[in-house]
């Protein structure tokens, strides 16, 4: 949570921290600022003592809504930085010297200048870069408090509803006599098409599809990231996987959440391997338990699809059929953070309370034209308790409203 932010930075022993770019979209800022039409900005914290949120002052109002210190300046904090402006500011906050850690989504030859202009006026500043998992604002986004957990059940409950818009339109579609989908001009239906709906409903709900989404029918199906060929087109009886994972507007938080279709009616083989993906995924989440690593559970369903003839990461270095991923990740401001799932994630990425994880087995055959994923999203609650954010049915093969085998 932000209140750890201050014992992390002393554990990382930085005397500063510096986080430049934009409010919006730029998580790190986000977390610290609640996010805003504030562009090119620069926020200062050291251990123990209130963020400076140095702004254009055009922008000073929007940057006052986070609560901060806020400092306007004549143009761009990050271009401001860049003149001996920069040096006076880290002398007035008292940084002249020690280990400042740099965070942001910025531009990032404009953000080494920065810090080579700092060097420059103050040798004995050392700035110092993290690594992708192991930084200060991953780890204390990992436990989210009440007002994180309601963003991100309220983005929830709005996937949920596009998700079942999308169903809806889905199965009130003609079907052409080589099962092929229609519009309601009598056209075939695409892949682009669908998308096209789902975006505006997306938009409508004040949500955006910022990381982008999977709906990705037969081969593509079985290629877990691939997001779908944009004129492919929807017939019956071939695997949809649909991974949806949009974002409040602004930036904030995520959702992510993923149902496998069957329009009209199913292979027997898909069905058999769907069944299979919706076995281990109720016993994985009937298992949750808080304090377990998270690892263990991943462990816990590849032992289960090898059980079954699958290849598993468990003793396959990179399988590219069969289950082919880690179990799920933390979710937040980012689509991916701290818990890890993977087998060789470090101990300590436990299912500790205030974590928001997904859980998503699957099983993919790109050869055979099918790929499987279930995937929710849950809280691992202060009480202990493993709660569900938004529910949704699992129905595999949806009825036509319009057509009969």
């Amino acid at each position: 949570m932000k209140s750890d932010i201050d014992v992390l930075m002393e554990q990382k022993s930085l005397d500063a921290i510096l986080v430049v770019g934009n409010a919006e979209n730029n998580p790190p800022m986000y977390y610290l600022t609640g996010g805003g039409h504030v562009s090119s900005a620069v926020l200062i914290k050291k251990p123990n003592e209130e963020a400076i949120f140095f702004c254009n002052i055009m922008e000073r109002d929007e940057a006052a809504k986070s609560g901060l210190t806020v400092v306007p300046m004549k143009y761009a904090p990050m271009e401001m930085f860049l003149t001996e402006v920069g040096q006076q500011v880290m002398i007035d906050a008292g940084i002249t010297s020690g280990r400042v850690g740099v965070y942001g989504n910025a531009n990032v030859s404009v953000t080494l200048a920065i810090m080579d202009h700092l060097n420059q006026a103050m040798p004995g500043l050392a700035f110092v870069g993290e690594g992708v998992n192991d930084n200060i604002f991953l780890s204390a986004m990992e436990s989210k408090d009440p007002a994180e957990v309601a963003c991100i059940r309220k983005m929830g409950a709005v996937t949920t509803e596009v998700v079942g818009l999308t169903a809806d339109y889905l199965t009130s579609c003609d079907v052409r006599h080589d099962e092929v989908l229609l519009k309601e001009d009598g056209t075939p239906l695409t892949v682009a098409e669908v998308k096209q709906k789902i975006n505006l409903w997306l938009a409508e709900r004040s949500a955006v599809p910022s990381a982008g989404y999977i709906f990705a029918i037969g081969s593509d199906a079985g290629v877990p990231h691939s997001q779908g060929k944009p004129d492919d087109l929807l017939r019956l009886g071939q695997t949809i996987v649909f991974d949806i994972y949009p974002q409040e507007q602004g930036g904030g938080y995520f959702y992510d959440f993923t149902r496998t279709w069957s329009l009209g009616y199913a292979k027997p083989e898909a069905q058999e391997l769907y069944d299979q993906v919706k076995e281990i995924y109720n016993i994985v989440s009937d298992k949750l338990s808080m304090n377990v690593s998270f690892k263990e559970y991943q462990r816990i369903v590849c032992q289960y699809f090898e059980a079954k003839g699958h290849q598993t990461p468990l003793t396959v270095d990179i399988p590219v059929e069969g289950y082919v991923h880690s179990l799920g990740h933390g979710l937040g401001l980012n689509i991916h953070e701290r818990p890890g799932s993977r087998l060789a994630s470090p101990d300590e990425n436990i299912l500790k309370p205030g974590v928001v994880i997904t859980i998503e087995p699957g099983l993919y055959y790109p050869e055979k034209g099918m790929g499987f994923r279930i995937e929710d999203t849950y809280w691992v609650r202060p009480d202990g308790k493993i709660e569900l954010l938004a529910e949704y049915p699992y129905d595999f093969v949806l009825e036509m409203k319009k057509w009969k085998k």
